[in-house]
């Protein structure tokens, strides 16, 4: 007997740089708000039946709010078509945005290492942004979502 197969995707997130961002008006990048631009991707791109057929294992299943990064579980029946559709989202709740997809894979260990690299590095590069205005609250929340990514499980 063979067991249900997914695939996994590390996902970074990029904010249009044409649009300039006040401090008030940034958008937080939620597992809600990138389960539903997804969504509606795939409803617009492939329809009810597409949506339908994709939702069996489709789960948002790690987003980082201050690197930006996610991971995504997908059925490998539905994986390309899922892909195809993060490709085409343009804006997460009015904000335009772009995917990049940085790993795929069949483990979620092989995801969860790619986005423990992508992490450290992109939040050694937000402190050199920030600065001396790194408060002790970004760097618990940076430790709590390390932590989060190390305990993923399927």
């Amino acid at each position: 007997m063979v067991g249900f197969k997914n695939r996994y995707m590390t996902v970074e997130v990029i904010l249009d740089p044409n649009k300039e961002l006040v401090k008030n008006d940034s958008v937080i990048i939620t597992p809600y708000n990138v389960t539903k631009a997804i969504k509606e991707s795939i409803l617009v791109n492939f329809g009810e039946c597409g949506l339908a057929s994709s939702l069996g294992s489709f789960q948002v299943k790690y987003v980082n709010e201050i690197t930006r990064l996610g991971i995504i579980r997908v059925s490998k029946e539905d994986h390309q078509k899922v892909w195809s559709a993060i490709t085409m989202v343009r804006s997460i709740a009015d904000c335009p945005v772009i995917f990049n997809l940085l790993d795929l894979s069949g483990s979620i260990n092989a995801c969860k290492k790619t986005a423990l690299i992508c992490d450290e590095a992109k939040f050694e590069q937000y402190k050199l942004v920030v600065g001396s205005n790194l408060s002790a609250q970004d760097t618990q929340k940076m430790q709590f979502y390390l932590d989060k990514t190390k305990g993923l499980e399927h």
